[in-house]
């Protein structure tokens, strides 16, 4: 399933288009319907992108970004497909390309993460995780990297976690995956950078609501977790979207091959006797 969304009115946002980073760029999201995907979305819009999105919702879990990019006079291109089939993913860019143009920059943010251990696990569960997270993320790079590469130019950026490398004790189909994106991307980088194209990954680190997202009897990392940051501030997707709008521009021509932690230093911690607290714990004796 996919449609068009195809408005003609000139741009009446705020700022002046000489300082859009990415006017008339088209941008991929491959989940749109996600918080992080709106957040890119969003700020993306701004900075006069046009985009393919994909979202299982067709549209509908973000009708209040579509409704704000349709005063922005932007080309929106909505698709459903499985980004594991390369010939349905094949399909869609030809027909996105068609009506919007080759694709400049790829943001996969896949992020499906299921609670599962090693002792048992279901492989179907294993396979389900790494399929949708790393799978797609190497179906959408051969494909739109194709693109890129015959245009001499490009920015690959994936969203991953900060469970590529520091294991989640809850789930390690999940960190398995994250894992595999992250050495994707290097190869990716090699491979690519030679036709003008960087590809990056972020990992991101704990934002609102991840202590029970990676809730674990194993590991202590997300108990009080807010407080491990040391600004003692959780971060957010606009945070992330920030990050990618630096990736995608050219101000990070020289950026490749590159996993950029965004954390806020939480992996750093270490002792709990001497960090910041954030008021809310202190309000509530934690």
């Amino acid at each position: 399933m996919e449609h068009k969304l195809n408005i003609s009115n000139p741009f009446v946002g705020g700022g002046s288009t000489t300082t859009m980073k990415l006017k008339n760029k088209v941008v991929f999201i491959t989940d749109a319907d996600s918080g992080s995907g709106r957040a890119l979305f969003r700020l993306f819009a701004e900075q006069g992108a046009h985009f393919i999105l994909n979202s299982r919702s067709g549209g509908a879990s973000m009708k209040e970004e579509l409704k704000r990019a349709s005063t922005l006079g932007l080309n929106i291109f909505v698709s459903a497909v499985d980004l594991c089939s390369s010939s349905g993913l094949h399909a869609v860019l030809e027909q996105a390309t068609l009506q919007l143009g080759r694709v400049d920059v790829l943001i996969h943010n896949n992020d499906l993460m299921k609670p599962t251990s090693i002792e048992y696990g279901e492989e179907d569960l294993f396979l389900g995780v790494l399929n949708t997270n790393a799978k797609s993320a190497f179906i959408c790079t051969k494909l739109v990297g194709q693109q890129m590469a015959e245009a001499g130019s490009g920015s690959i950026i994936y969203v991953s976690s900060i469970h590529a490398q520091k294991p989640t004790g809850s789930s390690f189909a999940y960190s398995a995956s994250k894992g595999a994106v992250s050495m994707l991307a290097k190869e990716a980088a090699l491979v690519l950078g030679r036709s003008g194209v960087t590809v990056n990954t972020i990992e991101l680190g704990p934002i609102k609501g991840d202590n029970e997202r990676f809730a674990s009897e194993l590991s202590t990392l997300y108990e009080d977790y807010a407080y491990k940051v040391p600004s003692a501030v959780l971060g957010s997707y606009d945070d992330l979207a920030q990050l990618s709008l630096f990736l995608a521009s050219g101000e990070a021509r020289y950026v490749n091959g590159a996993d950029i932690r965004l954390d806020g230093g939480f992996l750093q911690h270490y002792m709990d006797f001497n960090m910041k607290r954030p008021p809310l714990l202190d309000s509530q004796g934690g």
